[in-house]
């Protein structure tokens, strides 16, 4: 897996995030992309990617590589997220688009799976990457209402979030949307059965649900650690709501085995 992202010169969320998750993904040789370079125009309190302003620098053949590498590993599902690129006029839509294209004609049998910013609420950039048909759209709420102004970024907002979810079915009701977000930074048990039902009334089919761990000593404290059986309760109320999937457990991240959730969900 190393070799081949050298080889193609690509970013993972694995790596840029620190994701706990890297030696067992990378062992059964999954991966989750990251286009669009790896410095964020945003600077959100949990997360663990560079912040900075690219300036409007892109990587015209990214999708290419990007597809190149799918190919050669003979992956049947990929995850493509991004950074949030506040300095594009688009946020990256386009090149999301392109990204899809090339992986369906390299590698026709792959299935795409998204996990895209908020595109400052510009529903144009959103048709744009719908049209290229991913399999699944996904876009984090990231935490309850309550804690967003305190975690998130303040460009980003939960309910921005939610009504992007909901536009995307109004688009392509046959796309799935797929939503996340953390536990352990302070929120209560009825704030997380509070922002499944709004991820329901939204139209959301698919949910994750994972800890918050601390990537460095800069970012936000953990409050709490989350017990399986609480995650387990989680679990179990999203799905008595009707979501189609429901992954919930400490270690759960947005694309965290994401071929064998969509397989579960359908």
């Amino acid at each position: 897996m190393l070799q081949a992202l050298h080889r193609y010169h690509l970013n993972t969320v694995c790596q840029s995030a620190r994701c706990p998750n890297l030696g067992e993904c990378w062992g059964r040789k999954t991966a989750t992309f990251m286009i669009l370079g790896n410095t964020c125009t945003r600077n959100c309190q949990f997360c663990a990617v560079n912040s900075g302003n690219p300036k409007g620098t892109l990587d015209k053949i990214e999708p290419k590589r990007i597809a190149q590498a799918v190919r050669d590993l003979g992956l049947n599902y990929a995850v493509i997220t991004s950074v949030t690129r506040d300095d594009l006029p688009d946020g990256g839509a386009e090149v999301f688009a392109e990204t899809i294209k090339e992986i369906k004609q390299a590698s026709q049998e792959t299935k795409v799976e998204i996990l895209i910013p908020d595109f400052n609420g510009d529903f144009n950039s959103l048709k744009k990457v719908l049209c290229a048909q991913p399999f699944v759209l996904g876009h984090n709420v990231e935490t309850v209402a309550r804690l967003t102004p305190i975690i998130r970024d303040q460009r980003a907002n939960y309910h921005s979030s939610l009504e992007l979810l909901r536009k995307s079915k109004e688009i392509n009701l046959r796309i799935k949307t797929k939503s996340g977000f953390m536990v352990g930074l302070g929120e209560t048990e009825e704030e997380i059965f509070a922002g499944l039902k709004d991820l329901k009334d939204f139209k959301v089919d698919i949910v994750t649900i994972g800890q918050y761990l601390q990537p460095t000593k800069k970012h936000l404290p953990v409050k709490n650690y989350v017990k399986p059986e609480q995650f387990e309760n989680y679990r179990k109320y999203g799905l008595d709501l009707g979501f189609s999937a429901v992954f919930s457990g400490p270690l759960v991240r947005s694309s965290y085995r994401a071929e064998g959730l969509m397989r579960s969900s359908q």
